[in-house]
C-alpha cells in the first residue's frame, strides 16, 4: 500500500481533467479546495469513570449544486487531509451521477473494536452535538462510511432531532427501515460496482458473464459487489479482507465466504482455497478486479504486476496518480470510484427524497432507479471519453463532474 497523500492525489486528478475542460484556472483552483473544515476535539467518559479526547473531523468540500453529502468513518487513520480528499470525492462523485448534492466527509481517529457499543453512543452523540450547526436536511446530510453504520446514523439522528426538537429524518442517511432508512440502501454500493463493471465489460464486447474476478476487501461493498456480479455468471475467484485472502481458480462461493467471515472474523480458512496475500490477490491474472478496501491500494510499482483487463473501483482511491498512468499504458480499463461506488450516495439521495416527501419507495423502485442513474452516468462517462479523445475514463469522469460543478457556480454566480 502507497503512502500517498489522498488530498493531492485528489488535487492531481482535478488537474489532469482541467487540461481538457473550458474552465478559466482560477475556477478550477477553487475546485481542488474544500470550503470550510471543522476540526474537534470530543472528550467522552468511558464505562470506567475516567475521561476519553478524541480527534474528529468535518470538511464541506462544495456546495455549489446542493446541500453537502458524505459519510463519517470511524479508523485509527482517519486523518485531516483524509477527510479533505474524501470530501471532494464527494462532490465530484455527485456530479458524475448528477443528483442535487454537494461533497461532504467526516471521521473520527479512533479503532472502534476497542470501545465498547455505550462508549461509541456517547462519541457518536457528542460528534453530532458538535455538528449540529452545520447539518441538517437542507445544510449538509451526513451518512454511514468505514466502521459506521445505521446504528451510529439513527444514534445521530436522534441527537440532532432531540437537540433541534424537531423530527427530522432527512438530517442523515444509511438510517435502518424503522428510522426512515431506504430499501435497497445495504446493498447500493456493492450494486452499483456490479452495473459499471456490467456496463465496462458492454463497452469492451465482452460477456462479463465469462469473467474470472478477484475482491479485494470483503467488507460490505466487497462482498455484496462479488455476490451480484456472481449472480451475472461471473466466477469470484479470489476475495480478501485485512487477514489476508483466499484463491480457488475453480471458483469460489461468494455468498458461503461471507458466512464463513462472519462466524470466524476473516476469509482465511476457508475450506478448499490456497491462502495469499493482498498484494498476490490484487496481481492475480483475472478479467475483473474489484478494490474494497480503503485507498491507495495499488502505487506505481504494483500497477506494473497487475493483470486484470478490468477494474471496479469499490474502494474511494484505491489507486494512487502514478498508478492510473501506468494502467492507462498498459490499456487496463478503470472504471473510476467516483462512478463504481456512487450506488451509496445515490441511494442516500432516494433516502433523502423519500424522507422529504414522507413517501417510502420499493427495494425494486430503488434498484430500478439506482441501475438507470448508474448506467446514464456510465453513458455520459464514454460520451465524454471519445468525444474529447480523453486518456483514461478517470479523467472522463472528472472531465463531467469538474464541467457541471464549474457550471452551477458560474450560473450563481459569485459574490463576498
Amino acid at each position: 500500500m502507497s503512502d500517498a497523500n489522498p488530498f493531492e492525489s485528489l488535487q492531481e486528478q482535478v488537474d489532469d481533467a482541467a487540461a481538457y475542460l473550458d474552465v478559466e484556472s482560477d475556477v478550477i483552483e477553487r475546485l481542488k479546495h474544500p470550503e470550510r473544515v471543522l476540526e474537534l476535539n470530543l472528550t467522552v467518559e468511558l464505562d470506567d469513570g475516567s475521561l476519553a479526547r478524541f480527534k474528529g473531523f468535518r470538511s464541506q468540500f462544495n456546495g455549489d449544486r446542493g446541500p453537502y453529502k458524505g459519510g463519517i468513518r470511524y479508523h485509527p487513520n482517519v486523518s485531516r487531509d483524509e477527510v479533505k480528499a474524501l470530501s471532494g470525492w464527494m462532490a465530484y462523485k455527485c456530479a458524475i451521477v448528477d443528483i442535487p448534492l454537494g461533497g461532504g466527509k467526516g471521521g473520527i481517529i479512533i479503532d472502534p473494536t476497542e470501545y465498547s457499543e455505550a462508549e461509541l453512543e456517547r462519541l457518536t452523540r457528542a460528534y453530532a452535538t458538535e455538528l449540529r450547526p452545520l447539518v441538517g436536511p437542507d445544510r449538509d446530510i451526513p451518512a454511514p462510511d468505514v466502521n459506521t453504520g445505521q446504528r451510529e446514523m439513527n444514534w445521530f439522528k436522534d441527537t440532532y432531532e432531540t437537540l433541534e426538537r424537531t423530527t427530522a429524518p432527512g438530517v442523515i442517511t444509511g438510517k435502518a427501515i424503522a428510522s426512515g432508512g431506504s430499501e435497497g440502501r445495504v446493498e447500493a454500493t456493492g450494486r452499483s460496482t456490479m452495473f459499471a463493471a456490467r456496463e465496462a465489460f458492454d463497452y469492451l464486447g465482452q460477456d462479463i458473464s465469462d469473467a474470472t474476478v478477484a475482491v479485494q476487501g470483503y467488507g460490505n461493498a466487497g462482498s455484496i459487489a462479488a455476490r451480484l456480479i456472481e449472480d451475472l455468471g461471473a466466477t469470484v475467484v479470489a476475495v480478501s479482507d485485512s487477514s489476508g485472502g483466499v484463491y480457488d481458480p475453480d471458483g469460489i462461493d461468494a455468498r458461503a465466504v461471507k458466512s464463513h467471515k462472519n462466524e470466524t472474523g476473516s476469509v482465511t480458512g476457508y475450506e478448499g482455497t490456497e491462502e495469499l496475500t493482498n498484494e498476490e490477490l490484487l496481481t492475480l491474472d483475472v478479467d475483473l478486479l474489484v478494490p474494497a478496501a480503503l485507498e491507495n491500494a495499488i502505487d506505481a510499482d504494483l500497477a506494473e504486476d497487475v493483470e486484470a483487463d478490468v477494474i471496479a473501483e469499490a474502494a474511494n482511491g484505491p489507486l494512487t496518480p502514478d498508478a492510473d498512468d501506468v494502467l492507462t499504458d498498459r490499456d487496463v480499463l478503470v472504471v473510476p470510484d467516483i462512478l463504481a461506488n456512487a450506488g451509496g450516495v445515490t441511494v442516500s439521495y432516494f433516502e433523502w427524497v423519500q424522507n422529504r416527501q414522507r413517501f417510502s419507495w420499493s427495494e425494486e423502485r430503488v434498484n430500478d432507479e439506482l441501475e438507470t442513474v448508474i448506467t446514464s452516468a456510465f453513458d455520459d462517462l464514454v460520451d465524454a471519453y471519445e468525444s474529447k479523445g480523453l486518456p483514461n475514463f478517470r479523467t472522463a469522469a472528472y472531465v463531467v463532474a469538474a464541467q457541471r460543478i464549474a457550471d452551477a457556480y458560474a450560473e450563481s454566480g459569485n459574490w463576498p
